[in-house]
């Protein structure tokens, strides 16, 4: 099981990416911080770096380093768009509790 995107995350990616004029796709990660212990990080990528997991979803790739994997597993991304607000919504199976603001999860 790995991670997968929507087919309107994807399309919102590969938007992006033309618009860069580059990119290999998206990596996608977690750190530490906030109330309830990791946030999601998220980012472009140009180059691949060698311990990358790659996954591919309606022909975007995603990419994820070995120490996120483990917290990632399993996860699906979406986009969506709700009233004024738009963005990235993560369907993880391993969070067991998010904080109140919606920053931060634990799993």
């Amino acid at each position: 099981m790995g991670v997968t995107l929507t087919e309107q995350a994807a399309d919102h990616i590969e938007k992006y990416l033309q618009k860069r004029g580059k990119g290999l796709g998206l990596r996608l990660g977690v750190r530490t911080t906030g109330c309830s212990g990791m946030a999601y990080k998220l980012e472009y990528v140009d180059e691949q770096v060698v311990e990358d997991n790659v996954f591919e979803s309606f022909g975007v790739k995603v990419f994820i380093d070995p120490k996120s994997l483990v917290y990632l597993q399993g996860t699906e991304l979406d986009y969506a768009r709700e009233g004024l607000n738009e963005g990235f919504k993560f369907r993880n199976p391993n969070e067991k509790a998010t904080c109140g603001c919606g920053e931060s999860f634990t799993v």
